[in-house]
């Protein structure tokens, strides 16, 4: 493997710094909102579930990198908040399954939008910085 350049180094730093301040933004547009950042992830991970049936605990624990019992807690802020709603699994009384309520949905929905813009502003600096890495800089060279 060929020797990381002082360039490499820079460009990892620009795409860390670009991650951070995106994420920052994300937790202030979250509490304008009134949530907060975690309550926002599990919005998106509630709505984001690929499954035909709404997500279980487990699903969201393992989307949000969480303990179940961690996980329980968040939900119930949420529920207690009036974002989200338990309901039980019609095949199985042992699972719980979540979904949005009609105010998580609009509060997500508004969200969502800006964030997506956001995002392709920050897609636009990801594209230069590996185009950069791809066709030019001090490849291979250490400053």
């Amino acid at each position: 493997m060929a020797e990381l350049s002082h360039t490499d180094f820079e460009k990892l730093l620009e795409f860390r710094v670009a991650l951070r301040q995106f994420q920052r933004w994300s937790e202030d547009q979250a509490r304008e909102a009134g949530l907060t950042h975690v309550q926002h992830q599990l919005l998106v991970a509630v709505k984001g579930h690929s499954g035909k049936l709404p997500p279980t605990v487990g699903d969201l624990a393992d989307y949000m990198l969480l303990r179940p019992h961690s996980t329980v807690e968040l939900i119930d802020r949420a529920e207690a908040a009036g974002l989200v709603q338990r309901e039980p699994d019609a095949e199985d009384g042992r699972v719980v399954r979540i979904r949005l309520t009609s105010a998580g949905e609009g509060i997500l929905q508004t969200l969502t939008k800006a964030h997506l813009e956001r995002l392709h502003g920050l897609a636009a600096v990801l594209d230069e910085l590996v185009s950069r890495t791809d066709h030019g800089g001090d490849q291979g060279q250490v400053a």
